[in-house]
């Protein structure tokens, strides 16, 4: 029997093998970076482990590091989690050679599938060598990766040798390998995949299928079970060709085989040889813990020999710290408050949290289920709606909007969903009273006349707000009734609520602040001083970070004086496990290049300018 787990990953995945293995009375060992310390999961498990270092290189990706952590901590089995080491064979020998028990597959399953260039080969398949005009589009992808990095599209000849260079270096930078391959991409098609779990004994459970397909950067959004609108057949050929893999490898444990449907046909993808991301769904429509059955099966127990029955619907929502409308720029900061009601929320964070630059930004995973999907859908959707989330700017509300959308709830999404509807999806005018609830808010409790009382009406009190980037100023007054605005009755101010009588409609206002950023219901503001410092502008043509991170590259060649393109690259960010190009903004001249490779920079900092000709 297994008696203590080390989690060989971090944030949510590992608060959730934690939180399995502690209903299972099973002891609980954390690995940490330097970065992570204080860190949710180094929190609650029952014994912490340093890995040296802040870097994916430098600490999870370390096996040996990581084995060393299991065996001084007494720990007796591995749980690799998903993404860093959990497809990596040696890692698992490793753990087995240090006569741990290995909760996952055979290594020689593992190095049969982890490389999707012999997973292909597996399958009877081939990845494409030279690259033709004709071939256009093509997808480059790493082979011992996932979670859209080391991914890029390319549709135009001259762009495939710099694509397959970007994606060698973050492959290599998130995996550890370099590796990268070329497959046809294949447009407007559906992400779906099976859910598997094997044991030792023969036994191949199909864990019905999950549809994947709202997807950004190739990392998944939303996800949910069943997958809909698959026809009989085609839902019974992809479970047998999922179980088929399987068995061609002798697998064992929890894995998932990938597609890619169109037009009623299956296009193989690759086998996660881990635990996926999005196995809530699965668990909730089959009411059963995947953890708990990976232990299980790590310890020799046969499964039954037919799954249970799946029931109902579920969806889930990744809720990332990031900015869809900036092209999904990673944000960093306090997550002061984090809530969501009604559903399941895994997630690695507590109130007061920081949420840095060195990992993925993944918050929590919102997972909703119901007896039907338009259900499901609504009630995730409200749940999000409802939701309490202070702290950097989130993608909750293109997820809101993303479940909401036609082309959602109707089943007819594919993975082109975000390229269609992004813009639409992200923009959206905040509630226009929000900033004045504000400053209602923070007027409550102060002397209206300053301690003397005048019988004379009182000056306009001014305050300004940035919302959403676009600088406001409201204006309320103190009346003898007490607080009052142009256009609006105040029915109640207090510190923490205000409500507004619009039009004849009450509309209520909980306000939370922090310093100087407030939170408006579910809007950011942020309170300005009411004159502002003068402050140097920048200079026509500057390139500044638009997010924390680390320079990892200059362009070939770039030195100041050269003459530059406007949206040529200039510098590569590294934030968050993923790369960013920073272009030049206009055509001119080089005159500054402040960014230098391997140093970090902060949100705004200046990297480089470009004189406009």
């Amino acid at each position: 029997m297994i008696t203590s787990v080390l989690v060989a990953n971090r944030g949510e995945i590992a608060c959730r093998i934690f939180r399995t293995c502690a209903e299972l009375g099973i002891r609980t060992v954390a690995v940490h970076s330097d970065p992570d310390a204080n860190a949710l999961h180094a929190r609650v498990a029952d014994t912490a482990v340093r890995l040296p270092g802040a870097t994916p290189a430098e600490t999870y990706l370390r096996g040996d590091l990581i084995v060393k952590a299991a065996v001084a901590a007494g720990a007796d089995a591995v749980h690799p989690g998903y993404g860093f080491l959990s497809e990596n064979a040696d890692f698992a020998r490793a753990v087995l050679d240090a006569g741990l028990a290995w909760i996952g597959p055979p290594p020689e399953a593992i190095e049969a599938m982890a490389s999707k260039t012999r997973a292909k080969e597996l399958m009877g398949l081939r990845p494409l060598g030279e690259v033709g005009a004709s071939d256009l589009p093509v997808l480059v992808k790493a082979a011992a990766g996932g979670g859209g990095r080391g991914m890029r599209i390319v549709r135009r000849l001259e762009d495939l040798s710099p694509a397959l260079e970007s994606a060698r270096a973050e492959a290599a930078s998130a995996f550890g390998d370099g590796e990268v391959f070329v497959e046809p991409y294949v447009e407007n098609g559906r992400h779906v995949e099976v859910q598997l779990l094997a044991d030792s004994h023969g036994t191949v459970w199909a864990l019905g299928t999950r549809d994947c397909s709202l997807q950004r950067r190739h990392q998944k959004v939303i996800e949910e079970a069943p997958a809909p609108g698959l026809t009989p057949e085609l839902e019974e050929e992809l479970r047998t060709l999922a179980v088929r893999a399987a068995r061609a490898v002798s697998y064992v444990g929890a894995g998932t085989v990938e597609f890619l449907v169109a037009d009623d046909t299956a296009h193989f993808l690759e086998m996660n040889t881990r635990l996926q991301v999005e196995h809530p769904v699965t668990e909730a429509v089959f009411d059963v813990d995947l953890v708990a059955l990976q232990i299980a099966v790590a310890e020799g127990r046969p499964l039954p020999e037919s799954p249970p029955h799946a029931r109902g619907h579920a969806v889930e929502a990744r809720l990332y710290a990031e900015d869809p409308a900036a092209a999904w720029a990673p944000q960093t900061g306090t997550l002061h408050r984090l809530t969501v009601p009604g559903v399941r929320l895994d997630t690695g964070y507590e109130d007061g949290d920081e949420i840095g630059v060195h990992y993925d930004p993944m918050l929590a995973k919102a997972v909703a289920h119901a007896p039907t999907r338009a259900e499901a859908i609504r009630k995730l959707a409200g749940a999000l709606e409802r939701a309490t989330i202070h702290g950097p700017t989130t993608n909750r509300s293109l997820l809101v909007n993303s479940l909401r959308h036609e082309e959602f709830t109707t089943a007819a999404m594919t993975t082109a969903f975000y390229d269609r509807h992004l813009t639409s999806l992200t923009t959206h005018a905040p509630d226009p009273h929000a900033p004045l609830a504000a400053a209602l808010a923070d007027a409550h409790g102060r002397s209206r006349f300053g301690g003397g009382w005048r019988n004379v009406p009182s000056q306009a009190q001014v305050k300004r707000y940035e919302v959403a980037g676009e600088e406001i100023e409201v204006r309320y007054r103190w009346g003898r009734e007490g607080l009052e605005a142009d256009g609006v009755r105040v029915v109640h101010a207090d510190a923490g609520l205000v409500v507004l009588e619009v039009d004849g409609v009450q509309r209520r206002y909980e306000v939370s602040r922090y310093a100087d950023e407030v939170y408006v219901n579910a809007v950011a503001l942020k309170a300005l001083p009411r004159f502002p410092d003068p402050k140097a502008q920048l200079a026509p043509g500057s390139l500044v970070a638009p997010m924390p991170g680390t320079v990892v590259r200059i362009a070939d060649g770039l030195e100041v004086g050269a003459k530059v393109e406007a949206g040529e690259p200039i510098v590569w960010l590294e934030a968050m496990k993923m790369q960013h190009r920073i272009s030049a903004p206009v055509t001119g001249t080089l005159t500054s290049l402040t960014a230098v490779p391997g140093h970090q920079v902060a949100v705004g900092m200046l990297l480089a300018v470009v004189e406009p000709t």
